[in-house]
């Protein structure tokens, strides 16, 4: 059950970032285009994420544990590091130049274009080498 649950909590996702255009790295880049072609809708997109997020959180922390584990999952580390700020400008910059983040990415993949598979990969080797450069310090 847990694995149907889960499969269904990615396609409500999914279908969010497809309807809402952020699968299309086009639109992403128009939003940060504020001279030029401004888009706004990542705007209202990011807005009712956090809105349901600040709600969500809220409710679903008030019961003893979640329906399918023993024990909530949350961060334990609070504090602002390097490899924080490192990894925040890392993405900023290339959610800037692609035009993707995880979540448009994956639900991208579904249109069938090579870019979405382009820039998980890029994400994945990104991924692997920071993992190797954190366990060499």
């Amino acid at each position: 059950m847990p694995v149907i649950a889960a499969a269904l909590i990615g396609m409500i996702f999914g279908s969010g970032i497809l309807l809402g255009g952020m699968a299309n790295p086009a639109k992403v880049l128009n939003f940060f285009d504020v001279a030029g072609n401004w888009d706004p809708s990542l705007l209202f997109v990011m807005g009712g994420a956090l809105a349901v997020g600040f709600i969500g959180y809220r409710l679903v922390l008030r019961r003893p544990r979640p329906v399918f584990d023993t024990r909530f999952h949350l961060p334990a580390k609070s504090t602002i590091d390097t490899s924080l700020i490192g990894g925040s400008i890392l993405f900023g910059i290339g959610w800037g130049i692609a035009g993707f983040c995880p979540g448009g990415a994956i639900p991208g993949l579904g249109l069938l274009r090579p870019e979405p598979l382009l820039f998980l990969a890029a994400m994945s080797a990104g991924i692997l080498i920071a993992r190797r450069i954190r366990g060499a310090r």
